[in-house]
């Protein structure tokens, strides 16, 4: 249920505001509005304002809206408010009409952002788990458990990291540019400033999700191996385990965090029956030494071993809140940052340098405005900022039926003195629902796909 109300209130939300930015951008330009709809198809509920005359309505289809505005192309207009028609009004006037959506949707993020900077965000810290095996973090010398400090370009200044999410965007913006990323790290054992570069510009980035990420070798914050529940009867409560036990060594080998340890229970039964483990613990600033053995089950056709207790603690947390000043440019930043990124990856899409697969539909951005909504507010507003940035972006593209393809049908005015001709306006519109028909099939089968696997 959650999820819906988020995904509605997030859909009606976004689309109102770039609705108004239409409007708001009319009524400035001398334009009569004559309908506000936030949704599509028949009306479920609205008024007519007896000043204006503009119809607000609610409508069935919920994903888009539009404001219909005075035109003669679209119907006869009365001599007297021929100065109130939007196709009599100058080119200037058009053009700011047409791109005010998208930048409402910009401006929304702007605010989002700011708010979030404001209010305080709490995100897991910047310290990272063990990374897998061959992967572009391990290859580079970490081994689970540093506390990432600052990160930058190779060759530009390094920012100083504040969260773990706050490092993920470094990754992610390093990944998709091909760029190599200078790290400066704090390993567990040692408080002396280390320095490595990740080599991320041999990186195949094509799918902007978690595989990238395990590629990179960065995939989740620092869960140390603390002992939670223990099953009684189980190998666990055997041996003595207790829960708040912190895991330190198994055989001798050091445990970076709960995902490494599960990986070595699980393991250890794969083949044969599982043998004796020595584990060392820390227990109320003590440490203990315990022999474990292991108990070999199956699952899904293959034996693993399992100890029958939980393992695994909450990542740390750190509170980020920045004053008004330093929390509006910040705001501004990432806005800037999120939309040149969403812009880059769509390029990348259309050139076949990243895949289909990285396109999100309807499903998916509800079950991430569940997700977000069931974090709280302030990671809510996150997601709401991301998505208001995607459809600013998504509309400025030069796409017939899309804002960007009226503004590109301006540039072609602007240019030539001419507006496009009525029946090469036909054909293009003909050629951009096509393609906006092509991606949202895509988009719906790629949410189908991640549904149903």
């Amino acid at each position: 249920m959650l999820t819906v109300v988020a995904f509605l209130f997030a859909i009606a939300l976004l689309v109102a505001v770039h609705e108004w930015g239409h409007f708001a951008m009319a009524r400035a330009c001398g334009v009569k509005v004559l309908q506000f709809s936030i949704g599509f198809g028949p009306r479920l509920a609205g008024w007519t304002s007896r000043r204006s005359g503009t119809e607000y309505r609610l409508s069935v289809l919920p994903l888009g809206g539009f404001v219909r505005m005075l035109d003669e192309r679209e119907a006869p207009v009365d001599p007297s408010e021929l100065a109130l028609a939007f196709n009599r009004k100058p080119l200037r006037s058009r053009a700011a009409i047409v791109a005010a959506g998208p930048l409402a949707n910009l401006c929304l993020a702007l605010i989002l952002y700011s708010c979030v900077n404001w209010m305080g965000v709490t995100e897991p810290a910047p310290l990272v788990s063990r990374p897998p095996a061959e992967s572009f973090a391990e290859k580079a010398g970490f081994a689970g458990g540093e506390r990432i400090l600052a990160v930058g370009f190779v060759g530009e200044p390094l920012t100083d990291v504040q969260s773990f999410e706050d490092f993920r965007w470094w990754l992610t913006r390093a990944a998709l540019g091909s760029a190599n990323l200078q790290v400066e790290y704090l390993t567990p054992d040692s408080t002396v400033r280390q320095s490595t570069v990740l080599a991320l510009d041999g990186l195949d980035a094509s799918h902007a999700d978690a595989t990238m990420f395990r590629s990179i070798g960065f995939i989740s914050p620092l869960s140390n191996a603390r002992i939670g529940d223990v099953a009684p009867g189980s190998a666990a409560a055997a041996a003595g385990l207790r829960h708040g036990d912190l895991v330190l060594q198994v055989d001798g080998r050091r445990i970076a965090d709960s995902a490494q340890l599960r990986e070595y229970i699980r393991e250890s039964g794969a083949n044969e029956v599982p043998r004796v483990q020595h584990w060392l613990l820390q227990r109320d600033g003590v440490r203990v030494e315990l022999a474990i053995t292991p108990r070999q089950e199956h699952e899904a056709n293959r034996t693993i071993g399992r100890v029958g207790a939980m393992i695994g603690e909450a990542p740390a947390t750190v509170k980020i809140r920045h004053g008004f000043v330093n929390g509006g440019r910040k705001a501004a930043v990432k806005t800037w940052e999120v939309s040149a990124l969403t812009l880059r990856m769509m390029g990348q899409i259309v050139t076949g340098a990243s895949s289909v697969k990285n396109l999100s539909g309807p499903i998916t951005i509800a079950d991430y405005a569940g997700q977000s909504a069931a974090m709280g507010l302030e990671q809510f507003m996150v997601f709401l900022a991301l998505i208001s940035i995607s459809l600013g972006v998504l509309n400025l593209l030069p796409l017939p039926v899309l804002d960007g393809g009226h503004l590109m049908y301006y540039g072609w005015e602007g240019l030539t003195g001419h507006a496009v001709s009525e029946v090469w306006l036909a054909r293009l519109q003909r050629v951009g629902f096509a393609i906006l028909l092509v991606m949202m099939s895509i988009a719906m089968f790629n949410d189908l796909s991640r549904l149903l696997t």
